[in-house]
């Protein structure tokens, strides 16, 4: 299952985008209005829980300055990566989430549209960073 937000165009540097997103903590102030529960674990790690969801553990998985930030599930259990695009236009940024799980089609349909909504609610709060 693969799912992208809307690109968002941000007043920051690429440089800045990046730093923002490697540091796990910053996800805390991105998080949507669901959010109930959020813990930093380790440097590259934190966990999650929005209303009426498993709680989900992500883990930095690459970074390449500046232009890509890779965060994926800590369990196999939810084979998963969420994935920053960081690119310069214009004298912008431009930033894309793109999810993308490997899940069996039930379990595809059920969450379909809370994780659509989730990375495009991430996506739209980093425009007010």
């Amino acid at each position: 299952m693969n799912l992208e937000s809307p690109k968002v165009n941000l007043s920051k540097s690429p440089q800045e985008v990046f730093d923002f997103l490697t540091d796990v903590e910053n996800f805390e102030q991105i998080m949507p209005n669901s959010k109930q529960k959020f813990e930093k674990l380790a440097a590259d790690k934190f966990l999650f829980q929005l209303k009426g969801m498993p709680e989900i553990i992500l883990k930095q998985k690459e970074a390449q300055a500046p232009s890509k930030v890779v965060l994926g599930a800590a369990s196999e259990k939810l084979p998963f990566t969420l994935t920053a695009n960081i690119s310069e236009v214009e004298g912008s940024t431009e930033t894309q989430l793109i999810f993308d799980g490997d899940f069996n089609p039930m379990m595809s349909m059920m969450i379909k549209k809370p994780i659509q909504n989730f990375i495009n609610s991430l996506a739209e709060n980093l425009t007010k960073i």
